[in-house]
């Protein structure tokens, strides 16, 4: 698979699912103005991966015209369990780097299951993505996003209701359409 095929299967499913569907109410803005920093991870070993994310950490620090950064990992981490396994180190990175603060980590994977939830649940297609990635996220940014937005702890029971509403068939189509045009 090539990066620019991953590339556009993942803008297809930020543009069409995430922005489209409102599931995150502060992604429009950054998305339509550009601040939204796409990288593939070029490498699927355990341990260069979590280097590309400490990099990309560093990358997000240096930048500060980039509101947020998706980092997607197409080989290496395709069992979710795998993915939890680094995800869960990645965050105990943050604190002990200093980063606390400054950046929160979003995650999405394909086979994203919320704990105790079925398998076939629609609530699972708001973090599932096309490949595996990571969301790095500038809590500044967030922080005056969520200034203008009235209650925003009700967005996901808002996202899980949604989903289930349009129903299984219809949210795997979504992210079927995605993985093709990158495909």
């Amino acid at each position: 698979m090539n990066d620019e095929a991953v590339l556009a299967a993942t803008r297809c499913w930020v543009e069409g699912t995430v922005v489209g569907l409102n599931l995150c109410p502060f992604a429009a803005v950054p998305v339509e103005a550009g601040r939204i920093r796409y990288l593939v991870c070029p490498v699927s070993d355990m341990d260069g991966i979590y280097r590309a994310v400490l990099a990309e950490f560093e990358t997000m620090l240096e930048l500060q015209d980039a509101e947020a950064s998706l980092l997607i990992v197409p080989a290496g981490l395709e069992l979710f369990d795998d993915y939890l396994d680094l995800l869960e180190v990645v965050e105990e990175v943050i604190p002990e780097a200093g980063l606390e603060g400054k950046f929160q980590l979003a995650s999405f994977h394909p086979d994203y299951r919320f704990e105790g939830s079925d398998e076939n649940d629609p609530a699972n297609y708001t973090n599932r993505s096309p490949y595996p990635m990571f969301h790095f996220i500038r809590e500044d940014s967030l922080a005056e996003a969520l200034k203008h937005y009235p209650q925003p702890e009700l967005i996901p029971q808002r996202n899980i209701e949604l989903l289930r509403e349009m129903g299984l068939e219809a949210v795997q189509q979504r992210l079927t359409r995605c993985r093709e045009k990158g495909g």
